[in-house]
């Protein structure tokens, strides 16, 4: 299927299988994502907008299937970046950069005019992730998706433990914000109901929420880098653990889609 062949190209053909494997399961959903809207709307161009996409690794793949994207960063430099990797692609003319930030997303972009926003890596950062949360969902067209992509506290308690690093587990564990120390990088991790909290009142529903990474990150990437049949193996077992519901709040990112809600249409009419 042409399905499968995209899958494969996307993550097989990488330099590195470990990265690779890193981003498949969210390419996948995505690539789901992409389809339905298309098939919804019966537009084959659809407007996406990549919240805090840096350089473009998902702008600019997104963009080579025929989408217009628009990528809202604070970064210059990685926007600069952004437009020269698409310029390289052959994309320069779908890919949109605007220097800005996730408080002032939809002074930038304006209010639904997107049929896909990723937010992914920026909710543990900004001041107020429930206000660019919200934001996100704002920019979309009724019907359109958010996809919202975090760090999660277990997949890191895991993680420090499985390093020896038992204080540090502890506190992220208990920590309100999921770090584990004033050296942490990430300000905040979350799990499951903090990233839905975030979204309390807002016209969505949830339509995915998955693991990403529960075993990849822990392993030596030696196990993977030379052997493309570990790579494939590895990958199989990627996508079972994603969903499954005892162990999807171990990996060590959560991936959550939601779309936007629908008004109904006229009284009397089909809407």
């Amino acid at each position: 299927m042409a399905q499968d062949s995209l899958r494969t190209r996307r993550w097989a053909l990488r330099a590195d299988p470990r990265t690779a494997v890193r981003t498949a399961v969210v390419w996948e959903l995505l690539d789901r994502l992409l389809a339905q809207r298309r098939s919804a709307t019966g537009r084959a161009v659809l407007d996406v907008i990549d919240l805090g996409g840096g350089t473009g690794g998902f702008a600019v793949p997104i963009a080579e299937l025929g989408h217009r994207v628009t990528v809202v960063d604070p970064s210059p430099d990685a926007l600069a970046a952004l437009q020269r990797r698409a310029a390289e692609a052959g994309v320069a003319d779908l890919v949109h950069a605007e220097q800005g930030d996730a408080a002032g997303l939809i002074d930038v972009v304006g209010a639904a005019g997107a049929d896909l926003v990723l937010c992914h890596g920026v909710l543990e950062y900004v001041d107020d992730p429930a206000a660019a949360a919200n934001a996100a969902v704002a920019a979309l067209r009724p019907g359109g998706f958010a996809s919202l992509l975090v760090a999660q506290r277990l997949g890191a308690v895991l993680s420090r433990a499985l390093a020896g690093r038992f204080a540090e587990a502890q506190r992220l564990l208990h920590d309100p914000s999921g770090r584990f120390g004033d050296a942490d990088p990430l300000p905040r991790r979350f799990d499951q109901a903090s990233v839905l909290a975030l979204l309390d009142g807002a016209p969505v529903r949830v339509c995915e929420v998955h693991g990403v990474r529960l075993v990849t990150d822990l392993l030596p990437g030696a196990l993977v880098d030379a052997d493309p049949e570990a790579a494939e193996a590895l990958l199989a077992l990627e996508r079972d653990v994603a969903g499954h519901p005892g162990l999807s709040g171990l990996a060590a990112a959560l991936h959550v889609v939601v779309q936007r809600d629908t008004p109904p249409g006229p009284a009397g009419g089909s809407g």
